[in-house]
């Protein structure tokens, strides 16, 4: 059975892990998340392709880039989950299976984090469980596959 292969983008300012707001994201470093989440993915079968932007006309770069190469994508937007027409746009289009992470469970938060623009193009969400998140993300996606 062929390996599937796994786009995990981060978006805007999570590369400062560790370091803000630890009381909601927790204290491991994205480097440290980003290993346990490789680790998960290779015990799962999954080739998992990492990327961190705080752009986003590069994430969407990334996900044009993600056609014919990738099986499914695991997005954490950040704040551009609530207001990027152009991302959902771009999730639309290359019309691979994506979902939507965050690590904190945003409808006990701010009410502008309430709404996601990206959701309705994503094949689910999952949200609340920390570093967590990204892992039963991947294992969303390969129950789809």
């Amino acid at each position: 059975m062929p390996r599937h292969k796994v786009l995990l983008l981060h978006g805007p300012n999570l590369n400062l892990l560790g370091e803000r707001e630890t009381g909601i994201y927790g204290k491991d470093t994205i480097e440290h998340i980003n290993a346990e989440i490789q680790a998960a993915a290779q015990a799962m079968g999954i080739d998992c392709e990492i990327r961190q932007s705080n752009h986003e006309g590069t994430l969407i770069d990334l996900l044009h880039g993600a056609r014919g190469e990738f099986d499914g994508v695991v997005i954490n937007a950040g704040a551009l989950t609530h207001y990027s027409i152009a991302l959902r746009d771009a999730i639309a289009a290359i019309r691979i299976p994506t979902v939507e992470v965050h690590m904190s469970n945003v409808q006990a938060r701010e009410e502008f984090r309430h709404k996601s623009v990206i959701a309705p193009v994503c094949a689910g969400a999952i949200v609340g469980f920390g570093k967590y998140s990204y892992i039963l993300a991947l294992q969303g996606l390969k129950d789809l596959f």
